[in-house]
């Protein structure tokens, strides 16, 4: 029968990692199924959602024909997005019949019904309540006194031993090819103390990599200014310092550049968080930048990232880029590649620009032709894929920390080094000698061979608790 769809793995570099529930429901109990679409972000949400059920009694179903009902869980950020949302809506309504939409998608309800107008609720994103509401009237719960109406366990759609921790919502920013402040929000921060306490039982459950996220880390508790609760202050810093104490890798993304991200840094080079940036610059032409709305300073960006490795050499930086944004000229393209000649960043991520209903940058004039976009788009990866190899060349001999995600059929252990993410970056590879290893193992390899973006690696400790 059809397993429930999500996005494809070459789709885009921010995919949430895939999984599928397998439960057995008791007799008589309604069950709900999930289609979880676009970044980590929507992954926590469609995890909180699955909890929340779980908690009222309800069934989760990884097969459409074992479903009460259905949500589809959106992502609306690209109008190739905003497609394949629909198609997986089509595909549910197809296989189930009785679907209810939720995510940033949700944002535009005539957008979705005007397509699909059987579905049985539209709600927006992070809506939790609205999406419950919309269950209970589709499928009434049925709990079992006996079984149900505990507190429920976390349902994780990501392996057990990593996941999301998302600290706030929304952001402040207004850059003009972006919709997700229209369909998100401002900033909305999670008082520190919930989120640790969320951090102390994912690690306690057994989680060994916690992947901070929200819309601009780095923008965390400004809206509450900074606000201290319980003992704990609302800062990215401090909120970082105290996620180091539990003894997990934690992995920051989504950190917009602000000068305060200096402060993060010491905090790599001592081991309590991982050497790893995850920093959208999107571009390093001044003029560029202006027609999105974001900073215009590659120099001084330049400079802070040469103060970046003066203090922890062993930091990773990984960032995305647009390239065809309306008005690019062929000059401000060469001057991007040429601030990658400089930056040299470790794994980074492209995009050609395309429309989004309701972006700003839709209004801009000279739009880059489809062909020259993609050529751009070639051109940037060619350059960045020659400075992965390098990098990646330079590991060879190297003794590394790598956690272990996969062991297949044939022994082949699939892990990451502190400078990779999942489903996001590169892997590296163990064929020999695993059988003493098991996944969410934390292990030492010394580096073998290297590729354009994967290394290989052979096994010389044995796991660590």
């Amino acid at each position: 029968m059809p397993r429930m769809s999500q996005n494809p793995a070459d789709l885009r570099p921010d995919l949430a990692p895939r999984a599928l529930l397998r439960e057995t429901p008791r007799a008589g109990q309604p069950t709900i199924g999930m289609v979880s679409l676009g970044c980590p972000k929507a992954l926590v949400d469609s995890e909180r959602i699955l909890t929340r059920l779980r908690a009222e009694g309800y069934g989760i179903s990884a097969e459409y024909a074992g479903a009460d009902a259905v949500i589809v869980n959106t992502c609306g950020f690209l109008d190739s997005a905003k497609a394949e949302s629909l198609d997986a809506i089509g595909e549910a309504l197809s296989e189930n019949g009785r679907v209810i939409v939720t995510g940033c998608l949700g944002a535009e309800p005539e957008y979705i019904t005007g397509a699909h107008p059987k579905v049985l609720a539209v709600t927006g994103p992070h809506q939790y309540e609205a999406v419950l509401d919309a269950v209970h009237a589709a499928v009434p719960p049925s709990p079992d006194p006996f079984i149900d109406l505990m507190p429920a366990t976390s349902v994780s759609l990501t392996p057990r031993h990593y996941s999301y921790l998302k600290i706030s919502e929304g952001c402040n920013h207004k850059c003009k090819f972006c919709i997700i402040p229209d369909m998100r929000g401002r900033l909305v921060s999670r008082p520190a103390h919930a989120i640790l306490r969320e951090a102390e039982k994912l690690v306690e459950a057994g989680v060994r990599e916690l992947l901070v996220i929200s819309q601009d880390t780095s923008a965390y508790g400004v809206d509450i200014q900074h606000k201290s609760d319980r003992g704990h202050r609302a800062h990215i810093t401090d909120l970082a310092r105290d996620l180091g104490q539990l003894g997990a890798w934690v992995r920051l993304h989504y950190i917009y550049p602000y000068p305060h991200v200096r402060e993060l840094i010491p905090l790599m080079a001592e081991g309590l968080v991982l050497p790893y940036l995850d920093i959208p610059f999107q571009h390093a032409h001044p003029d560029t930048l202006k027609r999105m709305a974001r900073p215009a300073a590659a120099e001084r960006t330049l400079d802070r990232i040469a103060e970046w490795r003066s203090i922890c050499p062993d930091i990773t930086l990984r960032s995305t880029f647009i390239v065809g944004y309306p008005g690019e000229t062929e000059a401000e393209f060469q001057t991007l590649l040429d601030w990658m000649d400089e930056a040299q960043l470790d794994r980074v991520g492209c995009f050609q620009y395309e429309n989004v209903a309701g972006a700003r940058s839709n209004m801009l004039p000279d739009h880059v032709p489809d062909e020259i976009k993609a050529d751009r788009w070639e051109r940037f990866m060619a350059k960045a894929q020659a400075i992965s190899e390098a990098k990646l060349a330079a590991k060879i001999g190297q003794r590394m920390d790598v956690i272990v995600d996969d062991i297949d059929s044939d022994g082949i252990a699939t892990c990451r080094t502190k400078a990779d993410a999942p489903e996001i970056d590169g892997n590296l590879f163990i064929d020999e000698g695993t059988d003493a290893i098991s996944v969410g193992d934390i292990v030492t390899v010394e580096v073998d061979e290297a590729g354009e973006y994967d290394l290989w690696g052979q096994l010389v400790s044995a796991p660590r608790p």
